[in-house]
């Protein structure tokens, strides 16, 4: 014969959470939509893994298109297109020198979120 259990799914009163807005020492920051939404592309735009490749080269220096797409072993346009979605997010910059177009790393923001996400990646479970 199966036993019973005995035991609630549900937590007691006294195991429910009772703190109050006063309890807490900060407010949570006050960020808008917009911004949320904004972020939310820069994450989407972040989370391939072909353009994160390009995004830890950028890390360490600028490169040309046809620099990224020798080391990577990729063809041009595919490279071409993965830099077209970093810049429309504002991820990477571009500055032309003669026929070359060099990209780097749009700020010290993006620096640290691709460093602080493959460092994370890279930690032991």
């Amino acid at each position: 014969m199966k036993k019973q259990d005995t035991t609630s799914d549900r937590p007691d009163d006294e195991d429910e959470p009772s703190c109050s807005t006063g309890d807490h020492q900060h407010q949570p920051a006050d960020v808008n939509d917009a911004t949320c939404q904004r972020a939310a592309a820069i994450f989407r735009a972040l989370g391939d893994p072909q353009r994160l490749r390009l995004l830890i080269m950028l890390e360490a220096r600028e490169c040309c298109v046809s620099e990224l797409a020798n080391v990577l072993g990729e063809p041009l346009p595919a490279i071409s297109q993965r830099l077209r979605i970093l810049k429309s997010e504002r991820i990477v910059g571009s500055r032309r020198e003669g026929k070359h177009v060099f990209y780097s790393l749009a700020d010290g923001h993006i620096s640290r979120l691709v460093t602080n996400g493959v460092m994370h990646a890279m930690e032991d479970s």
